[in-house]
């Protein structure tokens, strides 16, 4: 008897490390099945480590009523508008121009976005139940922070998308009670991304090797920490801030400084901001070229420790049990901070403002291995639990 298809379903249509990560993991818990990696948009993120991805209107159309497990990989998605998950599949010289001619009319935005992906939803990561109507539908360890601040119809529409569901699991305290106060039933699991060292250790350790992280190894062989910031930090002053709190790590620890970027899509990360705290820096930092998934990820588990503002950095440096710390501007960081309340070790910093970089990640780097280690144990542990009763509740077709 043939299998029913299944398909995985998220934000790897667009360069970012986290989104990249979630379809590997998802597809190595699935043994046996060949499975169909869609996005909002038909993209070929193979170059970069990702995978060849189908449209989800398109693939609609081909299977009609089929019968199908649907999983919904992770990520940040159910607070994610149909305007911002459009604009973060163009590319980043096409963005600037939409962007200026949609903030010049923001009441076409939902036209537009409709046009790109072919769907009409407020949220299009989030799948409507009509589109698969035979479909077994889980979301395995997503995130929505800021859903009580959407919009009210945006919010509505996911809450009952997510009703409909067959299996929720979300991966902080922050969406669970969001959902818990709409009467949703969800599991409470860590991100996916805990699992990339226990999966994917073989290919990380090639990478290790290749020209790219071989290179700052030996640029700098007292070790380096993997830094990484968003273009949300470029503007003069807070890149002079966060230079001057590198500076001190590097000097006190003896170390470099290695500058990455974790996502090359729109409203992700730029090189330019890297490119001038690298000068500010001169000899003690260097900024990494590669974009490739498994690089970065080498990059990461290389080093001897990770500081920036990607959530997935952060994930992966704890799976790898290194020290980490975020670092937000204020009144920002929020999914972050909802994931270190939710699962890091009471003693291990969390999410610091740039003037606390340095004291934050000398007590990131001083606290005891073993904490480290029990915890990425556990949370390995913890999210195979949380899929295996995800599976079991969505009773997914084999």
């Amino acid at each position: 008897m043939e299998k029913a298809p299944t398909i995985l379903f998220g934000a790897f249509d667009r360069h970012n490390f986290g989104d990249l990560l979630f379809p590997h993991i998802a597809a190595a818990l699935l043994p046996g099945v060949e499975p169909i990696f869609a996005g909002l948009a038909e993209r070929d993120l193979r170059p970069f480590g990702g995978h060849r991805v189908q449209a989800l209107a398109e693939l609609a159309g081909e299977y009609g009523t089929q019968a199908l497990n649907l999983i919904h990989v992770g990520g940040e998605v159910l607070s994610c508008e149909a305007w911002q998950a459009a604009l973060m599949l163009q590319t980043t010289a096409d963005a600037g121009p939409l962007i200026a001619c949609y903030d010049r009319h923001p009441e076409n935005r939902r036209a537009w976005a409709r046009q790109q992906t072919g769907l009409a939803d407020r949220a299009p990561y989030c799948t409507d139940p009509g589109l698969f109507p035979a479909a077994r539908v889980i979301y395995a360890g997503v995130g929505g922070v800021s859903l009580d601040q959407a919009e009210p119809a945006l919010r509505s529409e996911v809450l009952a998308k997510l009703a409909a569901a067959h299996a929720v699991g979300v991966r902080d305290r922050v969406t669970l009670a969001h959902l818990q106060a709409a009467g949703i039933s969800a599991e409470l699991m860590p991100d996916p991304a805990v699992l990339v060292a226990e999966l994917f250790s073989d290919t990380i350790r090639r990478h290790r090797h290749g020209n790219a992280v071989a290179d700052m190894l030996r640029r700098f062989p007292s070790g380096y920490l993997a830094v990484q910031f968003s273009a949300d930090f470029g503007d003069d002053t807070t890149l002079a801030g966060i230079a001057n709190q590198l500076a001190l790590l590097a000097d006190a620890r003896g170390i470099g400084i290695v500058l990455f970027r974790a996502g090359a899509a729109p409203w992700h990360d730029a090189l330019d901001g890297l490119e001038r705290v690298a000068h500010k820096l001169g000899q003690r930092a260097q900024v990494f070229p590669s974009l490739h998934l498994w690089d970065i990820c080498a990059l990461i588990a290389a080093s001897r420790g990770f500081c920036g503002s990607s959530l997935h950095g952060r994930i992966v440096a704890t799976a790898k049990a290194l020290p980490r710390l975020n670092f937000a501007q204020r009144g920002e960081g929020a999914k972050q901070a909802a994931w270190a309340a939710s699962w890091e070790a009471p003693d291990l910093p969390g999410v610091v403002d740039i003037g606390a970089i340095a004291t934050g990640m000398a007590r990131a780097l001083d606290a005891p291995v073993s904490t480290r280690e029990r915890l990425a144990r556990d949370l390995a542990t913890r999210y195979r639990e949380g899929w295996a009763t995800l599976l079991k509740q969505a009773s997914v077709l084999v």
